[in-house]
């Protein structure tokens, strides 16, 4: 079991929890040597079990032996870093959440044929780039039944630190994928798309035909604009969320937890 303990922010290694930005861990231009970070002890079992590798965990000492143990007794030959928490805590820019970090190696994308065949409901996250509402999403498809999570390119990384610390391990339990034409792609799947969207010809989110659909993709937009215009008017179906006291709208999460719900498949 390779422990390195450090005394220094400029150890060899520990750059991967500190320094790098997002955008170098996920190395867009070389995906198969992309990072990404998971934080707590649950969240990195998580991913483990979904078949994540894992490159090297950060913890404080006292989690080696604790905490962390079956993760460093499951992989022997995974570099351990450890420190002081003052250190660790310098080192990545806060107090360690539960104390531990792990790197691991980003998967590569599978395509979004593969990612739906056998669904019946999935989310398209258009254009959301909050980490926080990202990872609530995530958490809410799991939890309500969503087949698959499709992005596209303006959305934020569901990998991305916080993310997936939100999601608490949820955005590795649910498949998802990039998606570039959000129309074409879904049709030639059998899916109808259905945009979330306050709209004078909007069909309440109970409605009957919505329910029945046997292949359903939800269409979430951004936390203040919504969807763009020509996703609305490209879409099958333009769903609004009956409301109370005058309000408007609902946070980008809430509303993908409500739609989650009532559009799910009933047996």
């Amino acid at each position: 079991m390779p422990i390195i303990h450090i005394t220094s922010l400029a150890h060899p290694g520990v750059e991967v929890f500190s320094t790098l930005t997002e955008a170098q861990l996920r190395r867009d231009i070389e995906p198969d040597k992309g990072v990404f970070i998971a934080e707590s002890p649950k969240v990195i079992r998580v991913a483990l079990d979904a078949g994540h590798e894992p490159l090297a965990l950060l913890c404080e000492e006292r989690h080696i032996t604790g905490d962390a143990a079956d993760i460093i007794a499951r992989y022997p030959d995974m570099p351990v870093y450890t420190g002081s928490r003052e250190l660790l805590a310098a080192l990545t820019g806060y107090t360690l959440t539960r104390g531990v970090l792990c790197a691991m190696r980003r998967p590569a994308m599978p395509n979004v044929v593969d990612i739906v065949k056998g669904a019946s409901r999935v989310v398209i996250i258009d254009g959301v780039t909050d980490t926080t509402n990202i990872g609530a999403i995530f958490r809410s498809a799991a939890a309500l039944g969503i087949d698959a999570v499709l992005l596209t390119r303006t959305a934020c990384d569901p990998l991305n630190r916080r993310a997936v610390r939100v999601s608490m391990g949820s955005v590795f339990l649910v498949p998802w994928t990039w998606i570039d034409d959000i129309q074409g792609q879904m049709h030639a799947e059998g899916f109808a798309t259905a945009a979330m969207a306050l709209t004078d010809d909007s069909v309440s989110i109970d409605d009957p035909v919505l329910k029945a659909a046997p292949k359903l993709a939800i269409v979430m937009g951004t936390e203040g604009d919504g969807l763009a215009r020509e996703v609305i008017t490209a879409a099958d179906h333009v769903v609004r969320i009956p409301m109370a006291h005058g309000v408007d709208s609902l946070n980008v999460a809430a509303a993908a937890a409500v739609a989650f719900w009532e559009l799910r498949t009933r047996s």
